[in-house]
């Protein structure tokens, strides 16, 4: 069923009809068009537009219609041109002419704009409930190990100790704020469309904040002409899944590498791994290589959609059809990568002594070698440069700070005494560190505390939003 063509004397061109349709995507929102057509008839009655009776058997006829595709008794086959066609006329096929009513005062373009809000930001609830999850594991794992020592890196060289929890913690303050942007969209675009028409209003006596108010949205949209022609809250959407793949990537890079035989700070579980078809010892992260590829395909939906809408005139545009598959597929894939990356997370083991071994190695306690000089009165930049030929000396007889005599650590520098060992030892040099943030014994504790409370926090906020 087409709804238009009264003006039209020839049929569409069958590849037209092809390239024009979206029930092929479309129908997955079947149960926020339903939705969002029951309050649409219950407004009309309520303005005595439609009659109570009519109201009933329109909304019946919807039911009935949801109840069957849920049971799979009604398949997407008959050929129409989007899923409000789809509904529309299987409605007519059940109650007859009273179902050619239900569109009075509304057109598809502020349809389709409320069932894609509907429809989004159900999904954003959906990728908080995730997030949060994920918050929960990166946590978990934070509480365990407060005292695993590990090197700290920049530019992907070891630069001083610190701890898997202080390293998760960075984590959880990246995913905190993706949460934190979902929830700053979802309030954004939660303002109704419905009842801005083509895009010029209506003539009918709609009570547009009584629909919006029976879908709790917040209000109805100002402006009937942006209702429809507004796709900043996808944009802003797809910005936030491309922040949160890049910082799931990033993650798994670094999985990546603890992987590798070369450090052996992890151990893939099983089930999260796979093999080679050729090298019968090989065990692949490909799990966490596919949740860092998928990254650059969140992105491409970002930028395709940007591209699709940076040259739009005003009003509805038939470009806009496009906004629905990126959008999906980006959803689609954020759901998995994140539900992939807490189960990863969950199975995965920490080889704690080669990641403290790592973190004696590579002069990582070199500053506080330098640290411990200045606590003796030495200016900052002599003893750094008495450490870099300490490290030199060290490097030159394959050495590591902790292993020099104290006679080597005099032959630099005088100031060196026994208690260079104790100022140097990796507890040392993480313990010692306790200001807002950092890695030490203290200050991880009071992170994990303030974490704790913002877990808490988003845990109310989700059940006063299932409610």
């Amino acid at each position: 069923m087409k709804l238009w063509g009264g003006r039209f004397t020839k049929e569409t061109n069958k590849l037209v009809e092809s390239f024009n349709e979206s029930l092929s995507f479309d129908q997955r929102f079947y149960k926020q068009d339903i939705r969002g057509s029951i309050a649409h008839v219950k407004m009309l009655s309520k303005q005595n537009i439609l009659t109570n009776e009519e109201r009933d058997i329109i909304i019946g006829g919807l039911l009935s219609i949801k109840e069957d595709i849920d049971n799979g008794l009604l398949i997407f086959d008959d050929g129409s041109e989007d899923i409000h066609s789809f509904v529309e006329a299987h409605l007519i096929e059940r109650i007859g002419d009273i179902g050619k009513k239900l569109h009075t005062g509304r057109s598809r373009n502020d349809q389709v704009a409320l069932d894609m809000k509907l429809y989004v930001r159900d999904e954003i609830d959906e990728l908080m409930e995730l997030l949060y999850e994920l918050l929960c594991e990166v946590l978990n794992i934070m509480e365990k190990n407060k005292s695993t020592y590990m090197p700290g890196f920049t530019h992907l060289q070891k630069a001083q100790p610190t701890t898997l929890a202080h390293h998760f913690g960075a984590y959880f303050e990246m995913f905190v704020r993706d949460y934190d942007r979902l929830v700053s969209t979802r309030k954004r675009m939660n303002t109704s469309p419905l009842g801005a028409g083509a895009f010029a209003g209506t003539t009918y006596e709609l009570d547009r904040e009584y629909v919006a108010a029976l879908l709790d949205f917040d209000m109805a949209t100002r402006n009937s002409m942006d209702s429809v022609s507004d796709r900043d809250y996808l944009l802003e959407l797809l910005s936030n899944l491309s922040i949160l793949a890049m910082h799931l990537s990033r993650l798994s890079e670094e999985i990546i590498i603890w992987n590798t035989d070369e450090y052996r700070f992890v151990e893939m579980d099983d089930t999260y791994s796979t093999g080679s078809s050729i090298m019968p010892q090989k065990k692949n992260p490909d799990i966490a290589e596919l949740i860092r590829g998928k990254s650059g395909r969140v992105y491409g939906s970002l930028i395709s959609l940007l591209t699709t809408m940076k040259g739009l005139p005003l009003a509805y545009n038939k470009d806009m059809q496009e906004d629905k598959e990126m959008s999906f597929d980006a959803i689609d894939t954020l759901k998995s990568l994140i539900k992939l990356m807490s189960g990863m997370l969950s199975t995965m083991k920490f080889n704690h002594e080669k990641m403290a071994g790592s973190a004696r190695g590579g002069f990582t306690n070199a500053t506080d070698a330098a640290d411990y000089l200045v606590k003796k009165n030495v200016a900052f930049r002599d003893a750094h440069e008495i450490v870099g030929r300490l490290v030199l000396y060290g490097i030159e007889n394959k050495k590591s700070l902790d292993d020099f005599t104290l006679e080597e650590f005099k032959n630099i520098s005088e100031y060196f005494e026994e208690d260079i060992y104790d100022a140097i030892s990796l507890k040392t040099c993480v313990e010692k560190r306790n200001t807002k943030g950092a890695p030490g014994l203290n200050a991880i504790n009071e992170e994990i505390k303030e974490s704790k409370k913002i877990l808490k926090l988003l845990n109310k906020n989700r059940k006063q939003e299932n409610k």
